[in-house]
């Protein structure tokens, strides 16, 4: 499936790796001027020479998610400036990076492909159903050299990501398409995910390649919260580190090195203050998140900060500890962008002179001469043939074609589209629909209600998809998959009235060391109010079931997936006597089909949770 993992050069005190420029190729032909929202940040330092400065090219994305195939429905595209564009697929990430690399050799910038993290996990079934092999073999294609790893790197555990990064054939499955697994040609670094016997991270903390003989090194980390957003029973082993502490320590080992232009990889970011991104989306206006106090604590050396994890995309400066900026770049989410960060470095200090980075759509559609792009009868907008990576396309099919049996098969109906879009309570028409499913596939375990975590919801149920060609409303299995992607186990366990209700108050960020809101989506007949004014561990209240108000003391049966049994997403009062607890056969995806194959959905009344001021 791919080739041997490369060898790597040690260095003392750090595993670092060193390769040149990869080959170019032809430009492709430019596509129309970028939106408002892509417009360059700049930042520059001082040089000694600026008549000798060496000049390179970082491309970047980040929360890839093994989106091997375009993205379709609501998320098929990228909204900027008031227009849509059609963007993703992997043939068409190679297409661009192969493009913009070209266009880099031709000024004489040597380039180097980076990520940010969440390259694998919540995956589509093309990818998932063969452990994300399909997604580092595909990564190793399109030339992407070094990466942090982010929280879906743990999906599967800590011994499932060495495998990635390793090769060798899945302990459980073998190696599924008959070929063998060679891993990651990239290198993952994880600086601050520490085995708990050695002491050490479980992977290189940082890398170092050398452009026109002047050394730039990547310092590359997941969010010090990932302990609370994965399956606790995969990380047992582990514990996640600050992440300005971690940065810092191997920023200052690197430049004891010599290496003084460094580049943190960050699975963690920000976000503007509206959901879609309006003009100014380059300047940090009304930007907020976790990234910014890291930026705010890091050392003058680190002059970009490719981050990720909250699907946004941005490209700004922010300032570090010294009070210099610091280039703070994010590519959105699923291949519909690459960030384009040119620099340059002066070659008598070893530091960053100039950095320029602005956000490229990965244009799929056809367009339609108007401004617009061209559609089929249905609605869906056309793939551009003129514009797929033969190479990418090549690897992407075999796999394809081995899980269309699997992934086209029909499972049910809606009757139009059901979203993951939250109201004003934290509710959504598709999280009422799940904790639906899940209650019904365990009313033999006995289940009165179930709750179901809105981060495990990964797609909306389009009406007028049609991935294997089936007619609208149908779905299929593939479709339902990349809903639930996680093939989480249902499980259903004893709660007294006054465990659930403090479970539910755990929903809020500060509360029994809950980091950020998460509102539980609730199945058909539970009903409850919150108030946002309330003080933490009070604000919730008037919990019912079926109209008869919850009693504190008495038992009630409650169905979830194991991710949440287990305290994931910070719901430590969930976690009760793992006797107690029932295991549903399957999977939860396999809830979800058979509840949309009970009948025509319809999309959730989104009205069991109420809130208050």
């Amino acid at each position: 499936m791919t080739s041997p993992l490369r060898r790597r050069i040690a260095v003392p005190a750090v595993a670092l790796a060193v390769a040149g420029a990869l080959s170019t190729v032809p430009v492709q032909p430019a596509t129309a001027a970028p939106p408002a929202e892509f417009a360059p940040v700049t930042a520059s330092y001082p040089a000694i020479d600026r008549a000798a400065l060496v000049k390179g090219q970082f491309l970047s994305y980040n929360d890839f998610h093994g989106a091997i195939d375009p993205p379709t429905g609501s998320g098929a595209v990228v909204n900027a400036s008031g227009t849509s564009t059609p963007a993703g697929g992997v043939e068409y990430l190679a297409t661009y990076l192969k493009r913009l690399r070209a266009e880099a050799a031709a000024e004489g910038r040597q380039t180097t492909t980076v990520g940010a993290g969440d390259l694998i996990g919540a995956t589509p079934l093309v990818s998932a159903a063969f452990h994300d092999e399909p997604t580092i073999e595909l990564m190793n294609t399109v030339g992407l050299q070094v990466s942090s790893v982010g929280n879906h790197e743990f999906d599967e555990g800590v011994a499932e990501l060495i495998r990635m990064q390793r090769g060798g054939c899945h302990p459980t499955d073998g190696c599924q398409d008959g070929d063998g697994f060679g891993g990651a040609e990239f290198s993952y670094l994880a600086a601050n995910t520490i085995d708990n016997k050695t002491g050490r991270p479980i992977l290189p903390p940082v890398d170092i390649r050398f452009v026109g003989g002047v050394p730039v090194g990547f310092i590359g980390m997941t969010l010090e919260g990932t302990a609370g957003i994965v399956n606790p029973a995969g990380i047992k082993n582990v514990h996640f580190t600050d992440e300005v502490a971690t940065a810092n320590k191997w920023s200052r080992i690197l430049k004891l090195f010599g290496v003084k232009a460094q580049v943190l990889l960050l699975h963690e970011g920000g976000s503007q203050g509206s959901a879609t991104p309006t003009p100014g989306v380059s300047d940090c206006v009304n930007f907020s998140g976790a990234v910014v106090p890291i930026v705010a604590g890091l050392n003058p050396e680190i002059g970009i900060v490719v981050s990720g994890h909250t699907h946004r995309f941005y490209s700004c400066k922010l300032p570090n500890k010294a009070g210099t900026d610091t280039v703070v770049t994010s590519a959105g989410a699923n291949g519909q962008l690459i960030t384009d960060i040119d620099y340059s470095l002066d070659r008598r200090t070893g530091r960053f002179a100039g950095i320029t980075a602005k956000n490229v759509i990965v244009e799929n559609g056809v367009p339609d001469g108007n401004g617009g792009w061209k559609k089929d009868t249905s609605g869906v907008y056309l793939r551009n043939p003129d514009t797929v990576d033969a190479t990418a396309k090549k690897v992407a099919d075999k796999y394809r074609a081995a899980v269309a049996p699997i992934a086209n098969k029909l499972v049910g109906t809606i009757s139009g589209d059901i979203v993951r879009t939250n109201n004003a309570a934290g509710e959504s028409p598709l999280g009422d629909v799940i904790a639906d499913a899940q209650l019904k596939y365990t009313t033999g375990a006995g289940a009165q209600l179930a709750l179901m975590n809105p981060g495990g919801i990964r797609a909306d149920l389009d009406a007028d998809q049609s991935s294997g060609g089936e007619g609208y409303g149908q779905v299929t299995y593939g479709e339902a998959f990349t809903v639930q992607p996680f093939n989480n186990l249902v499980t259903t366990e004893p709660l007294t009235g006054a465990q659930l209700k403090e479970a539910l108050e755990q929903q809020f960020a500060g509360y029994q060391g809950q980091t950020t809101t998460k509102i539980l989506q609730v199945s058909a007949g539970f009903t409850y109010t919150w108030s946002a004014s309330a003080p933490l561990g009070a604000k919730v209240s008037n919990l019912a079931l079926n109209g008869t108000p919850i009693d504190p003391a008495a038992t009630y049966r409650v169905t979830m997936n194991n991710f949440l049994a287990n305290g994931g997403d910070g719901f430590g009062k969930l976690v009760v006597d793992p006797s107690l607890v029932v295991t549903a056969p399957g999977f939860d995806v396999d809830a979800l089909t058979a509840y949309l194959g009970s009948g025509t959905i319809q999309p959730g009344p989104a009205d069991r949770i109420s809130t208050t001021p």
